[in-house]
């Protein structure tokens, strides 16, 4: 409730500065300026992977623009949306099926590979709670533990697919643990897999790496999906847009499960994406934003003889078995929202990272 009480708060504020302000062609997110609930100042939110730069000023000024045509149904800006998300990818329209955020494109995913029972094949530890829906319908989860460096095994995991495996997951970079697989290592897993069943790919965090995206490989091969979202590196987790980038005739199965194909998503939300995708700037000075204060995240730990995992998103995950304190205390105490121990083994767990103001505090709470 508090993020959407300062979604519209923001949007209010930015109805009032278009009128006398030009649109502004490209948005830089400054390094402080957190966007709050103006009524919980002191509150710091690292408990759900979240942008603090966002949305940027281009994306808030074309969904304030919009809203005065909210009355009216979205079918062609979702068009030009999807046409964008596909020149994007060097795909096409007929490759892409949008979703309100991730999560559920992730759903609709689960329900497409439940239809016939069996089971799926997932990281211990990841993201996981989509797959309440796989399992709800019928699918048997398989859960495969991380290696010793906190990675996906993808060699385990290729060896557990039966012949009733519906579904193999990889969160890519992997969250909670902030890993991620070599290209070759995951282009060599997909190749095998895709030969026995769907490999779901989530590439929710891809964009804070140099890595490129597996899209190009949707074009010829029906068992992959890639999974997007615009929730990190664009900040619109607020606004819920999500996409798959898949085989048409896999898009075509999957959208059979949408009451309407592709219409979850707002006419102002569509509009910040479409903005977003045009600001390359905000996207190039929040990685390098991000970067500076998760090297300094870890640093500060280990000084704290707290083990982090090189992490290669907007997250850090830590190991709190040496940690003296109530960690979970110490951020309530000061203000901060946290997670929770994933791995008891070793009492695991993560941190968003915030700006560079945010992480000292953080840290501050710590010591």
């Amino acid at each position: 409730m508090n993020n959407r009480r300062t979604w519209l708060k923001q949007t209010g504020l930015a109805m009032v500065g278009v009128g006398i302000m030009p649109l502004e062609n490209f948005a830089i997110p400054k390094s402080e300026n957190i966007i709050e609930d103006k009524n919980d100042l002191t509150l710091i939110r690292l408990q759900s992977n979240e942008n603090p730069y966002g949305p940027s000023t281009l994306a808030k000024n074309a969904m304030s623009k919009n809203l005065n045509i909210s009355n009216r149904y979205n079918w062609e800006m979702l068009e030009e949306l999807m046409e964008k998300i596909a020149v994007k990818h060097n795909l096409t329209a007929q490759n892409i099926l949008l979703g309100a955020g991730s999560s559920e494109i992730l759903n609709l995913v689960a329900l497409y590979c439940s239809k016939k029972t069996g089971n799926l094949i997932i990281a211990e530890t990841t993201f996981d709670y989509w797959t309440v829906t796989a399992e709800n319908a019928g699918l048997k989860k398989i859960a495969i533990p991380l290696t010793a460096d906190k990675k996906n095994d993808l060699a385990a995991m290729l060896k557990a697919i039966e012949t009733d495996t519906k579904l193999v997951y990889i969160c890519n970079p992997n969250n909670p643990t902030g890993t991620i697989c070599s290209n070759k290592e995951l282009l060599d897993f997909i190749n095998e897999a895709t030969k026995k069943t769907t490999v779901l790919v989530d590439e929710a965090y891809l964009d804070f790496t140099n890595q490129p995206s597996l899209s190009n490989l949707v074009k010829e091969n029906k068992n992959l999906i890639i999974v997007k979202t615009f929730s990190k590196i664009y900040a619109l987790a607020g606004s819920r847009i999500g996409y798959a980038m898949a085989h048409p005739d896999t898009i075509m199965e999957l959208s059979q499960l949408q009451f309407s194909p592709n219409a979850s998503i707002s006419v102002v939300s569509a509009a910040g994406a479409i903005a977003s995708l045009k600001d390359d700037k905000f996207v190039t000075d929040t990685i390098a934003l991000n970067a500076a204060a998760r090297e300094y995240t870890i640093e500060q730990l280990q000084k704290l003889n707290i083990p982090c995992i090189a992490s290669h998103t907007n997250f850090v995950y830590f190991s709190l078995e040496n940690y003296n304190k109530d960690f979970f205390n110490q951020l309530t105490e000061n203000n901060i929202l946290g997670t929770k121990i994933y791995e008891e083994q070793g009492k695991w767990s993560r941190i968003t990272i915030g700006t560079l103001k945010e992480m000292k505090q953080f840290i501050k709470a710590l010591e």
